[in-house]
């Protein structure tokens, strides 16, 4: 069974492995990506991150299809936060079970990089000691397009169809 889900509040790692585990797995492996407190000598404050919500879950789903088509797994987690996530504080958990840890262990490594290549969320750096603040910008994103002014951002998630 697939869990997928944005949610708005902290991110309980344990409570995401339970819902993967299974008597019939002998592997679970996880990612978990927190916020950190700096970028290029900036100090970080929080993370903000927005989402188109629907394509998000269909995206999710297609991942989770994915996965299943290459790897012989039996749960899949992924869960992401959207709104403030402070320093330390999960972002996104990513949780896979399977019968041998190879299966999961690749699962979840395909599954983050095609998350950042593909998923339409974004993430806003705010630094401490000043207002500032930058979106960023995947390197990954398949739906970056060429043209700066035509990328895709929160504000125009229409420009993703």
């Amino acid at each position: 069974m697939d869990h997928l889900k944005l949610v708005h509040n902290e991110i309980n790692v344990g409570d995401i492995m339970k819902l993967v585990s299974s008597p019939s797995c002998g592997a679970t492996s996880l990612f978990v990506g927190t916020t950190r407190d700096n970028f290029e000598g900036k100090v970080v404050k929080r993370l903000v991150y927005e989402a188109y919500e629907g394509m998000v879950q269909k995206s999710l789903k297609t991942l989770c299809d994915d996965i299943r088509s290459k790897w012989n797994v039996h749960g899949i987690a992924i869960y992401h936060r959207l709104g403030e996530v402070a320093v330390e504080e999960a972002s996104i958990v990513i949780a896979v079970s399977s019968e041998h840890r190879a299966e999961s262990l690749q699962a979840v490594q395909y599954a983050i990089d095609k998350l950042k290549a593909d998923v339409p969320i974004w993430k806003k750096e705010e630094y401490d000691g000043d207002a500032t603040s930058q979106w960023k910008e995947n390197k990954e994103s398949s739906w970056i397009k060429t043209e700066p002014e035509e990328n895709v951002t929160p504000e125009n998630p229409e420009s993703l169809k």
